[in-house]
Order: structure tokens, then C-alpha cells, then sequence
């Protein structure tokens, strides 16, 4: 029987693994050509870092504790040699590891107090007596010296209400500050905005709540960016109710803040955001739900939906649909390969055009039942096009490792510069990954981006038994920092 990773909504709380919005960030190279701006930078260094969760992890006897580790890039690419372990038992975290608090099951990078360093806020669920699930948003503030629990804090609601669900960050109200959407309270139709900059004591600026249901559904996926062209990020929700995909909802940013109405939109099981064709609009990125049935994605080909943007929004009639049979994409679509299963964008070949990782976790190589794979879709001048599409796996030439049944290779991906050459690298995680007599203790990979795309050349794999750090069922690599999508079936 597999575990599959569920978006986040109230309906699967206890099952602990949740979803999160991708932000498009202004002058990041997802949004402007060229741009060499650090998102994703911890210790200010200049060259991106890679924040990995094993949610599912034992931490001090405790079950389903969950860790973070933070690895930080250099010109060499990732290092075991620089990779920090944080719990809930690190010492300034807030809590202490417990059972099914799953640390880390959701995570945002962004800069959430403005002094120039990435900040890392992690979602944690906490139980009441009752199993009603509750959560808190736990803050890692960025430092000259990497990540460390010093001065970690607690934002929004205290704690024992429900936080956290649907934790999205993007600039709602262009004051250059970045804001946090996600559920603060028990009072089910609403979420909040923690408008930024946040205070090192947690307080935000100003808080706006947002009725985002108007029926007896939930969220299960989130993105944020600038789809209408005005300079100002807007949000998009997307809904399921039980077995049945239920739309989207597009909420303008303004001046104000996020607008209290919404636009509707298609249903999206899973986001990414970048504009793709350099038209100024924001282009969304999305995997399909087959039929709209939510409960029919694991045994999905798979199917990649791009609105593109304009000056209403994410465009209903410019759109398109890529599979593993377009023209130019490597591999065929088959039954269960989940294509699109984790999406990401970033410019891998310095051409200035956002490109996209298609994360195909239940891709079988050869005989190997779900290994999975990556696929990397270019974009131009055209939007995205399945010409000159690379694929990656563990019996690629150059990636360390072999293919294995279950490794789902694929499970979780981002595209991030961490060798500061202006390239995206490709990190995937692999969390169904056997390390020897060590059942699902997961790795990640890190792929250099070029000038010809991506290269296993010089690529590098990390793991728990590499860094000291718990392994057993950890399923490492099961999310990373601003990932986003449905989950994967760990066979």
C-alpha cells in the first residue's frame, strides 16, 4: 500500500503533508530576463540555497517528528560538509520534537523582515488530545552565519489554533515587502495576509482576512505572481471537494492589498509560475486533474496545463497542454507516470526565458516500476515548447545512484542557481530512496544548468547518512522549500 502525500486542506490535515504556493518573485530570474537576483539566500552569500524537509522523519524517539536541512550553494554546487539539521529540538525553535508534528511539511523562502537575507518559514503540525489537527508557522530568520533556531518565532495565531494551511508568499500590496497568505484561525471560511515586513517577534505590519470559500470545499493548491502585468502580485486558489476538482479563483493584488472578490478560474492539481514568452504577464503552470477527479492522479499519465497571462489574468482561451506525447518531450505517456506530479521554473541555459521542470515520479525505467524522472521543458519567445526537452533520471550517464523501483526520482524538484553562474541548476529529490539496508531514507540530487540546459556533468547527490542525520522511513527529499504539487505514491 503507498503513502501518498496530500495537498493541504483541512479535509487531510492528519495526514500531515501539505501544499504551498510557488511565488513568481519580481526581479527574480523567473520574472524579469536575465536577472541574477538571489531569491533563495540564506546566508547572503550570493548563490541560492536548498532548504530540504523529511517531514516523515523519528526525531528524540518521536514519530513522524520531521527535520529541515539547509544546504548552502557555492561555486562547487552543494556540500554534505555544509548542510545544517534543524528540529524542533534545536536550541531557540520553538516546541519540541513530538510525534506526527511533521516539521517542515511545508516551507516559503522569502525575505520576511526586509534586511536583504532570505528567511525560511516552516509549518508544523501539533495535535491536540482530540487528533483535531492545529499547526504553527515557525520562522528561521536569515543570517550572515546560515540558518540557526536563534530568535526563531511563531507567527500568527497562537498556538492550538489551525495555522498554517495554504502558506503562500508574494507582494499582495507592491510596498516591497512580502506578505504571507495562509489560514490563521478556527474561523473556517476565512484565511489571512500577514502583510510584511514581519517583525522579529512575529507581529506583522498589518493583517487582512480574505473569505476564500463560499461552499463546502478546500483548498489544495495555492501560487502567487504578477498575471495581469500591473507590477502587483496576485493570488490564485484552487479547490477539491472530496473525489471532485472544484475550480480556481484569481484575487487581484492592488495597492490596498489582495482583493476581497475573485475571478474564477480552471482547476489546477499542482502550480508554477514564470513568464515563460517575456511578455510582461505572468504565466501559470499547472497539472490536471483526469476528468477532474482527484482521486484519479496516481494512476494519471500526467498532463502540464499553461495559462498563459494577460492583462485579465491567467488567459482561459491562450492556453496549452503538454504530455509525455507531445512532439519533442522524451519518453511516452503511460498509465501512472504522473507527469507534471511536481513542477518548477527557473532559466537553466541563461537565454533569459524561464524554463520548466516537470517532476514524473512514477515513470518506470526499464523494469523499474517508479523510479521517475525529470523532464525540462524550454521557454522562448512562443511560451513553452516541448523542442529540445531534456529528461533525467538515476540511469542517466553522469547522475550518481541507480534507478530502483519506488525511488520515485522526480518526488519533489526546484530549479535554483546555487553555483552562482547565472544558470539554474535542477535539485530533485528522490524520497522513496533506499539507502542499503535503510528503507525509504530518501536523497536529493543537484544537476548544474548550462548553456545547452541541464548536464549531469558534475552532478551530486546528498542523503541523511551523509550528513548524520536521521534516516529510517525519513523519505528525505519528500518537499523542499517553495515546492509545490499533489505528492507521490512511495510504493
Amino acid at each position: 500500500m503507498g503513502i501518498r502525500r496530500p495537498a493541504l486542506s483541512t479535509a487531510v490535515a492528519a495526514a500531515l503533508i501539505g501544499s504551498l504556493g510557488v511565488p513568481i518573485v519580481a526581479g527574480s530570474a523567473s520574472a524579469q530576463a536575465g536577472a541574477t537576483t538571489v531569491r533563495e539566500d540564506f546566508d547572503g552569500d550570493g548563490y541560492q540555497d536548498i532548504a530540504v524537509a523529511a517531514p516523515r522523519a523519528k526525531v528524540g524517539g518521536h514519530l513522524w517528528a520531521g527535520y529541515i536541512t539547509v544546504s548552502y550553494g557555492s561555486a562547487h554546487g552543494i556540500d554534505p560538509a555544509r548542510t545544517t539539521v534543524i528540529t524542533q529540538d534545536t536550541p531557540g525553535v520553538p516546541g519540541t520534537a513530538g510525534d506526527n508534528q511533521a516539521f517542515g511539511y511545508a516551507m516559503v523562502s522569502r525575505d520576511l523582515d526586509g534586511d536583504g537575507l532570505t528567511d525560511l518559514a516552516a509549518v508544523a503540525r501539533d495535535y491536540r488530545p482530540e487528533d483535531s489537527a492545529n499547526g504553527s508557522v515557525i520562522v528561521l530568520w536569515g543570517r550572515k552565519t546560515g540558518l540557526t533556531g536563534q530568535d526563531a518565532v511563531r507567527i500568527g495565531a497562537p498556538a492550538n489554533a489551525q495555522v498554517g494551511d495554504d502558506l503562500t508568499a508574494g507582494d499582495f500590496d507592491d510596498d516591497g515587502h512580502v506578505d504571507l497568505f495562509m489560514r490563521n484561525g478556527d474561523d473556517y471560511d476565512y484565511h489571512d495576509v500577514l502583510y510584511g515586513p514581519i517583525g522579529r517577534n512575529g507581529a506583522p505590519a498589518r493583517e487582512q482576512q480574505v473569505q476564500v470559500y463560499s461552499s463546502d470545499n478546500f483548498i489544495d493548491s495555492t501560487a502567487a505572481g504578477d498575471f495581469n502585468g500591473d507590477g502587483i502580485e496576485d493570488l490564485v486558489t484552487f479547490y477539491v471537494y472530496e473525489n471532485h476538482a472544484e475550480g480556481g479563483k484569481l484575487w487581484l493584488g492592488t495597492k490596498n492589498g489582495l482583493s476581497t472578490t475573485s475571478k474564477p478560474l480552471n482547476s489546477a492539481a499542482g502550480t508554477a509560475v514564470a513568464d515563460f514568452d517575456r511578455d510582461g504577464y505572468a504565466d501559470l503552470a499547472t497539472r490536471t486533474y483526469p476528468g477532474g477527479d482527484t482521486e484519479g492522479t496516481e494512476t494519471d499519465p500526467g498532463t502540464v496545463k499553461i495559462y498563459y497571462g494577460s492583462a485579465s489574468g491567467p488567459s482561459l482561451t491562450r492556453t496549452q497542454s503538454i504530455t509525455q506525447s507531445t512532439a519533442g518531450v522524451p519518453g511516452a505517456s503511460e498509465k501512472g507516470d504522473q507527469f507534471g506530479g511536481r513542477l518548477s521554473t527557473g532559466d537553466v541555459n541563461g537565454d533569459g526565458y524561464p524554463d520548466l521542470a516537470v517532476g514524473v515520479p512514477g515513470e518506470a525505467i526499464g523494469s523499474k516500476a517508479k523510479a521517475g524522472a525529470v523532464v525540462v521543458l524550454k521557454g522562448g519567445k512562443n511560451g513553452l515548447t516541448g523542442t529540445g526537452a531534456q529528461a533525467f533520471h538515476q540511469d542517466t550517464a553522469g547522475v550518481p545512484g541507480v534507478a530502483e523501483s519506488g525511488d520515485v526520482f522526480g518526488g519533489s524538484l526546484r530549479l535554483l542557481d546555487v553555483t552562482g553562474d547565472g544558470k539554474a541548476d535542477l535539485i530533485a529529490g528522490a524520497p522513496g530512496e533506499n539507502l542499503g539496508s535503510v528503507v525509504n531514507g530518501g536523497a536529493v540530487w543537484q544537476l548544474r544548468g548550462s548553456a545547452s540546459g541541464v548536464t549531469a556533468s558534475n552532478s551530486v547527490a546528498e542523503n541523511p547518512t551523509d550528513i548524520g542525520a536521521p534516516a529510517a522511513n525519513a523519505l528525505f527529499g519528500e518537499n523542499l522549500s517553495s515546492d509545490n504539487g499533489l505528492g507521490t505514491v512511495i510504493p
